[in-house]
Order: C-alpha cells, then structure tokens, then sequence
C-alpha cells in the first residue's frame, strides 16, 4: 500500500508538470495574427510563439494541429476494430496524415486567449492568455479523464502507434541534423560543482535528478508494468521491446542535449519553455534537409505535444488502476472514481496562480518540475529495490547485490538526498530562520514522498534479514 501510494503521488506531479507546459504551448499567436495587438505576456506566462530565427508558428497553430492530430488515432482504432483493414495500410495512411494536420494548423489557428478577450474587452491580451492557458489545462485534464477510461484499443494504441513513428521522424532528424549539420557547440560544456542551478544547488545530487527518461526513469517501470506489459503479443517480445525502448529514450535525451548545447548562454531561445527549447533544435536540424523553418518548428513543437498526449492519459489510466487496487473497487464506479480523483488533483495545481519571490506569476510547471524529476528518481529507486528484494529472495545469487544493489543504493541516496535539499528550506523562515509551516502544498508532498521512502527502505530490509526461505512454485494438487 505504501508503494501504490507513493506510485500515485509521483504519477500526479507528472501529470501536473506536462499538463502546464502543454498548455502554455498551446496559448498565444504571433503578432500580426493577433489582430496588430502585441502579446504582451508577463513574465513566466510562457507560449510557443514566433522564433525570430524559424518563422511564424503561434500556440494557436499547435493547438489546431494538437486538436486534429487527437481525432486520427481515433478514427485509426474504429476502422481497426471494425473492418478488416491491414495494420501496415491503416500506417501508411495515417503517419502521412499527422504531417498534413501539422501543415493545417498553420492557417487555421485556435486562439483560445483572443477569445477569452472578445469575452472580456477590460482584459488586457496578456492576461487573457494566462487564462487561456488554464482553460486549456483544464480541457488537457477532460481529456485525461475521457482517455483514462476508454478502451485501449480506441485511444492509447493508434495514438501510440503514431506518436511511435513521429518519435522515429524526430530521431532520424535530430541524428542527421547532428551528424551532417555543422553546428558549433556553443553552450558551456561545465560551470562547475556549484552551478547546476539557483539556489545553491548543486552537482550532488541534482545532476541525478535532472536526467530522468533518458537515464533511469521509474515512469518507465510503471509503463513496463501497466500498459506495455499487457499489450505483449508473447512474453519473447519483452526483452528486445524494454531494452530497445530504453536505448531509443536514452537517444532523446542524447538529442534533447543537442538541442540546448547549440545555443550561446545568452540566447533569448534558452529562456523559454523546454518545449520550445526541443522544437527550436529539431526545427535548426530538420533545416538541413532543407524543410521550411515554420514547418520544421511546428513539426518539433508537436513531436513534443505528441509525446506530452502520450504520457498524460498513460499516467491518468495508471493512477485509475492504482485507486481501484486500494479501494477495491473493480467495477465501472472504481473506473470513473480513480481517473476524477487522479485527473482531479492536478486540477487544482493547474488552476491556481503561483507567484515568485517578486509576486509575479510562474508556471505551476516550474514549480513542480524539481520534485518531479526527484520523485521520478525515487520511483526508480524504489523500482530497484523491489527488483532487488525479489530476485534475492527468489535467487540467493550474490550476483543480485552487484546488478541490482549497487544501482538501488545510488538512486535511493541520490533522490532522497535531493528531495531532502529541496524540501528542508521550505520549513524555514528566510529571515528569522525559524521554523515555519508553508502554505505551499509542494514541500509538503515532499514530506510525504520522503516519509513513504523511509516505510519502504524499512520493509524491504525486513524482508532482506527474514528468515524464510523463498518462495516455491506452486503445484497442483493430485486427488486422492
């Protein structure tokens, strides 16, 4: 139970952070689509806006494309299920088609903060698309909640499948871009032990925490365990499809990399939002094949938006398993029960208006970010140590301690320590430095997850020093 637990925090903060930036990058237009009124966004508002250097691609446009590129898994899971339609067909007609919704959204944008303001004329266009971002929020949590309780096969496996091959369009981009692009590297390789971030944070133990999917994700064992698991076609498969999904994510990474080290420090691109970050170095290596700026940079935004759909209803239909497994309730109420509550509480984080130091608004996706590269990390500990008590238990190999200890007691220590740096300061009053009760919820999840680890860390090593001998394979009984 405390496992569950600790399993649906980590999958809220997950569903929180992606859900904020996904709809940030649906907000906002350029200026001239706008009506000449300029898209006067404070700071921390952020949107996919022009790129000086890649053209005219606004949130509008991405939110058009995002909105179709949802209907064609769809119609690719009905006519699946429905008629006799080859698999290799259904492909080949559908990939092309997210290419075309891509090119569409560019003359059709949904400008949902311009239309917040024809609501409200007293609103200026900046704090019309803050509002916008979270109407967008909460339709991205619709969509979770719809998505997390439908059939796999109408939703979560053609959209996986297409998201797959927009995935591999992006590697074999970002791979050609990289090898036969020329770019300089210009961003510094390392500031030092003390410059991963502000704060005073540190290389140990944050630089464990900032890589997450590429390295070692506990998202990834959940997604093993809940839905790729139960879409096998023989148990064979397993091994080539983990370990070969772990080496595709690690070359994400690996290119996501690539995309922040041709940038100088200084450049304004390095200022906004991760996604726009992604999309301006797949739109920079997509150029040397010669594919025009706008669509390049619209290609790249929504192979991050394709991947963020992707994650969200996976997270929404995992936390619904989780709830109904602590309730006990298997029925259509434990279904809808376990997506609200799981959709519902990020909700609230989504919503509200978070401010800064300085009182300005900042994205609830900077908020949780930290904690939720942190708790990712811990979920991957915890995942190993699992693993660990298992195979001892199981195997009384001494092997287990070098393949599966080592790599737990690193994680654990890593991500604990981290969330401990980050958790700690939030209880202590910055001037009188006595402590304090925040009323931010965030350290207090943070408390949390650091108090289920504990439970955890305590009861895998009573199962460690128990006595028992391990489990046996069962047989069946003869009849006398």
């Amino acid at each position: 139970m405390v496992f569950l637990i600790c399993i649906w925090i980590a999958l809220v903060y997950i569903i929180v952070a992606f859900t904020d930036i996904t709809a940030a990058a649906l907000v906002g237009g350029a200026a001239e689509d706008r009506m000449g009124r300029p898209a006067a966004v404070p700071a921390g508002a952020a949107t996919a806006e022009t790129i000086s250097e890649t053209g005219g691609v606004t949130g509008g446009a991405i939110a058009t494309s995002s909105l179709l590129y949802l209907l064609l898994p769809i119609a690719m899971g009905l006519l699946l299920r429905y008629t006799r339609l080859p698999l290799s067909l259904a492909t080949l007609v559908f990939v092309p088609l997210v290419g075309v919704v891509i090119w569409i959204g560019q003359f059709i944008p949904l400008d949902l903060g311009l239309i917040v303001q024809q609501f409200n004329s007293e609103l200026t266009l900046g704090e019309a698309d803050i509002r916008a971002q979270k109407i967008w929020g909460a339709l991205l949590l619709g969509y979770c909640l719809i998505a997390g309780v439908v059939p796999v096969w109408l939703l979560l496996q053609p959209r996986g499948h297409l998201g797959g091959f927009f995935l591999y369009a992006a590697l074999v981009a970002g791979v050609i871009g990289v090898l036969f692009g020329r770019f300089d590297v210009q961003y510094e390789a390392f500031k030092g032990f003390d410059a991963v971030g502000p704060g005073g944070a540190t290389f140990f133990p944050f630089l464990f925490i900032l890589i997450a999917c590429g390295a070692c994700s506990g998202f990834h064992a959940l997604i093993a365990s809940g839905t790729t698991s139960k879409q096998l076609r023989t148990e064979t498969d397993a091994r080539p499809i983990a370990y070969g999904a772990m080496l595709l994510e690690g070359m994400v990474a690996v290119l996501a990399l690539a995309c922040v080290m041709i940038l100088p420090a200084g450049s304004t691109v390095l200022a906004r939002d991760p996604n726009v970050v992604y999309a301006n170095g797949i739109s920079q290596f997509l150029g040397v094949l010669g594919i025009p700026a706008t669509f390049a940079l619209a290609f790249g935004l929504m192979a991050f938006t394709t991947f963020v759909y992707d994650t969200l209803d996976v997270c929404t239909r995992l936390g619904r398993y989780i709830v109904q497994e602590l309730t006990g309730l298997h029925n259509w109420v434990g279904r809808w029960a376990g997506t609200a509550l799981t959709a519902g509480v990020p909700l609230f984080f989504v919503t509200r208006t978070t401010l800064n130091a300085q009182g300005q608004p900042i994205p609830a996706w900077k908020t949780f970010w930290t904690l939720f590269g942190a708790s990712n990390q811990l979920l991957a500990a915890l995942t190993l140590l699992g693993v660990t008590v298992w195979l001892w238990r199981t195997k009384r190999n001494p092997l287990v301690w070098l393949v599966a200890g080592v790599p737990t007691i690193l994680m654990y220590t890593m991500s604990t320590w981290a969330l401990v740096k980050m958790t700690w300061p939030k209880f202590i009053d910055a001037t009188s430095g006595r402590f304090q009760a925040p009323m931010d919820p965030v350290p207090w999840a943070g408390v949390v997850l650091i108090s289920l680890a504990a439970l955890m860390l305590i009861e895998a090593a009573r199962a460690l020093l128990s006595a028992r001998t391990p489990p046996t394979t069962l047989r069946p009984a003869v009849a006398s």
